[in-house]
C-alpha cells in the first residue's frame, strides 16, 4: 500500500466530497421542508429536482443555438438559468401538492406515500415523452461554458474548477436564506406554527393550506436550483438521473435529522465525504478487489445504521407523535 499516495490525494478527495455533499444537501432541503411541516416524505422530489435540470438545459441549448451563449457573462447566464429552474420546479411542486397530496392529506399515511411514488414514475415518463418528441432524445448534455471550466490551482496537487466553487457558494447562500426565512420572518413563524399544530395554527388565523403549498414551493425551488447546478457540474442528464441522487439526498436528510434544516446540510456533507473517500480509497485499500462502483453501498448502509441506532439523526430532530 502506497501511504504517500493515500496522503497525497487526501486534499483533493476532501474537496470532491464537499462538492458532492453540498449537492446532496441542496436536494435534501426539499425533503426536510416538506417533512418538517407534514411529516411526509415527498418521493416525487427526485423528479422535481431533475425537472429543474431539464428546464436549465433547454434554456442553455436555446441560447447556444441562437449563438449568444458565449456573448453573455457566465454569471448572468447562470443566474438566469438558476432562477428559471427554481421557478419551474416550484410551480411543479405546487401542482403536485394541489393535485396528488392535498386530497389525501387526512388519509392513512400509506396512501399519500403510494401517491408520491406514482407521481414520481408519472413525471419520469412525462419528461421522457416530452424530450423524445421535442428533441428525439432524452439524454441531454449541458452546453459547456468555458469560463466555468477554468481550474484554480490551490497547490501543486490540488485544484478546483470555477463551477465547483459556484456549487458550494450557491448551496451556502441558499441554506442561509432558507434558515433566515424560517427563523426570522412572519412567513417562517407561520411555517413553524403549522409544523407544530395545524389545528391551533388555523385557530390563530393562519391559512394552513396556503402555508403547506408555500412549503412545497420553497422545497421545489431548492430542488430546481440543485438540478441546474447538478447539470452544470456533471453535464449529462436524463429523466432517470434524479432517482439515485434523490435517494441519497433523502439518506442525507435522515442522517442529519429529517425536518432539521442545518441537519440536511450536515447530512449531505457527511454523506458526500464518505462517498468520495470510498470512491478514491476503496480500490487502493483492497488491492483492486473493490472499486468506486461500490461507493453507493456506503450511502444506503449508513441509512440502515442510522435508522437502527439513531433514528433521530445526528442533530437529534424530535419527531412528534400525534394522537
Amino acid at each position: 500500500m502506497d501511504v504517500e499516495l493515500l496522503i497525497g490525494i487526501l486534499p483533493q478527495v476532501v474537496i470532491d466530497g464537499l462538492i458532492l455533499g453540498f449537492m446532496y444537501a441542496l436536494i435534501a432541503l426539499g425533503y426536510t421542508m416538506v417533512y418538517g411541516v407534514l411529516e411526509f416524505i415527498n418521493f416525487a422530489h427526485s423528479e422535481v429536482f431533475i425537472f429543474g435540470a431539464f428546464v436549465g438545459v433547454e434554456i442553455m441549448l436555446g441560447l447556444k443555438s441562437a449563438g449568444v451563449l458565449e456573448r453573455f457573462p457566465w454569471i448572468l447566464v447562470l443566474v438566469v438559468v438558476l432562477l428559471a429552474g427554481m421557478l419551474a420546479s416550484a410551480l411543479l411542486a405546487f401542482t403536485i401538492e394541489r393535485v396528488a397530496y392535498r386530497p389525501l392529506r387526512h388519509a392513512p399515511r400509506l396512501i399519500p406515500l403510494i401517491s408520491a411514488i406514482g407521481v414520481s414514475f408519472f413525471l419520469q415518463d412525462v419528461i421522457r415523452l416530452t424530450e423524445s418528441i421535442w428533441r428525439n432524445a432524452f439524454n441531454l448534455v449541458y452546453p459547456t461554458i468555458e469560463s466555468l471550466n477554468v481550474r484554480l490551482e490551490i497547490t501543486e496537487t490540488i485544484d478546483v474548477s470555477i463551477k465547483s466553487l459556484v456549487v458550494i457558494v450557491a448551496a451556502l447562500l441558499m441554506l442561509w436564506a432558507l434558515h433566515a426565512l424560517v427563523n426570522r420572518t412572519k412567513v417562517g413563524t407561520a411555517i413553524r406554527a403549522v409544523a407544530e399544530d395545524q389545528a391551533a395554527a388555523s385557530l390563530m388565523g393562519i391559512n394552513v393550506n396556503r402555508i403547506i403549498s408555500l412549503t412545497f414551493v420553497i422545497g421545489g425551488a431548492m430542488g430546481g436550483a440543485a438540478g441546474v447546478l447538478f447539470g452544470v457540474q456533471y453535464g449529462l442528464i436524463n429523466p432517470y438521473t434524479g432517482f439515485i441522487p434523490g435517494l441519497k439526498a433523502f439518506t442525507a436528510a435522515v442522517l442529519g435529522g429529517i425536518g432539521n434544516i442545518p441537519g440536511a446540510m450536515l447530512g449531505g456533507l457527511v454523506l458526500g465525504l464518505l462517498e468520495a473517500f470510498a470512491a478514491s480509497y476503496l480500490s487502493l485499500l483492497t488491492g483492486g478487489a473493490f472499486g468506486a462502483e461500490y461507493k453507493d453501498i456506503f450511502a444506503f448502509s449508513i441509512l440502515i445504521l442510522i435508522l437502527i441506532f439513531r433514528p433521530k439523526g445526528l442533530l437529534g430532530e424530535v419527531v412528534r407523535e400525534r394522537a
